[in-house]
């Protein structure tokens, strides 16, 4: 359990790294996706399709490996997998904001402007709320995603779970018993991960007055009504 353990901690930190640069990403390049802009809808195009069709260990190779002979600059082997984990899933996200914003509806747009609201006072709020209910489901299952995807990190020698476990394995210990605690761990994080969602769609959806209404209870009927 020691090495488990620390593998473990690695793979969080793993998880939390890329989450943020992979939940930065989305709304950012979601937002550009929508613009009125041709120039920035092809930015934003260019940057989700390629990181989409592109093999997510292949873009970790050339983070670790082929970036310091272009640039003569080597990152860390954690922040290189880092790295990868929130450039890849980060364009998967950013189409899960695209989507969301402009599933709002256009009653909504219409009601802002009549309301005389700036660009910016609309997508602020009036539309950001509204879609980030939407995006919560979906970020939860990319955010899992990106758990499991951390066990390619072992690849580049970073000593996450994955990596641990085949320590383990190759030093002699039970095969069953140490898949079945990673099977445990990777089990408890991804809980961890629907768990939180959950928790910030409920909120999300107070602020925006989507919580469902509880029922009242039937007043007491009346003696000798008639």
């Amino acid at each position: 359990m020691p090495f488990l353990c620390r593998g473990a901690v690695v793979t969080l930190q793993s998880t939390l790294g890329g989450s943020v640069i992979a939940i930065a990403i989305a709304l950012v390049v979601g937002l550009m996706a929508t613009s009125r802009l041709r120039s920035v809808r092809g930015v934003a195009r260019a940057y989700m399709e390629f990181f989409r069709g592109t093999s997510v260990l292949v873009q970790l190779f050339w983070l670790f490996y082929a970036m310091p002979i272009l640039t003569g600059y080597q990152l860390d082997k954690v922040g290189a997998g880092i790295l990868a984990l929130g450039l890849n899933l980060g364009a998967y996200g950013s189409e899960v904001v695209r989507g969301a914003v402009q599933a709002v509806p256009p009653g909504q747009r219409e009601a802002a402007v009549a309301l005389n609201f700036t660009p910016y006072q609309r997508m602020r709020y009036v539309i950001l709320p509204q879609a980030f209910v939407a995006m919560v489901p979906p970020m939860n299952n990319l955010l899992i995603e990106l758990l499991k995807t951390t066990s390619l990190l072992s690849v580049i020698t970073v000593t996450d779970l994955a990596y641990q476990g085949r320590l383990l394995v190759n030093s002699g210990s039970d095969q069953l018993v140490v898949f079945a605690l990673m099977l445990v761990i990777y089990f408890l994080f991804s809980y961890l991960i629907t768990l939180l969602m959950r928790y910030v769609e409920g909120r999300a959806a107070r602020v925006v007055g989507r919580e469902r209404p509880r029922r009242r209870r039937s007043a007491p009927a009346v003696e000798g009504a008639r």
